[in-house]
């Protein structure tokens, strides 16, 4: 879900600028999108409504990271005998003007996959940014 829409808290505001902080100490040429899915019926179907959805674009193509736009999406788990949500990790992935190029999970093996992968300083800067998500929701 578009962080826009999921920061209906001031925690939850807090912890959405502070995910764009983090990524922006890593990668300070990338611009936030709070919004990165569109508002039709038919991307709608394609959203998860227990995830906090933040793009980050660069300002062209770029080579350590073999993308234009990456997508980060903190994942969180909703037990229905539960009230609270679980934070259960984080997927990015990196995205040129072809689709998708590569994509990183916490939640599988921390491993890159794809076509086109980073450069492996571009991959510990992704990893690092990841753990502090994971100090941040935790």
């Amino acid at each position: 879900m578009n962080a826009s829409e999921r920061a209906k808290s001031l925690d939850t505001a807090t912890k959405i600028a502070s995910v764009v902080t983090l990524f922006k100490a890593q990668f300070p040429d990338a611009k936030a999108d709070l919004k990165p899915w569109k508002n039709d019926p038919d991307t709608r179907k394609l959203v998860d409504p227990d995830s906090i959805d933040i793009g980050f674009h660069f300002p062209g193509w770029s080579r350590r990271y073999q993308s234009n736009s990456i997508l980060v999406q903190i994942r969180f788990y909703q037990d229905p005998s539960e009230k609270a949500e679980k934070f259960i990790g984080v997927e990015t992935c990196g995205f040129s003007h072809v689709g998708q190029a590569w994509k990183f999970s916490t939640i599988d093996s921390w491993q890159f996959v794809g076509q086109h992968q980073p450069a492996q300083d571009a991959e510990k800067q992704l990893k690092l940014f990841c753990r502090q998500v994971f100090e941040l929701f935790n």
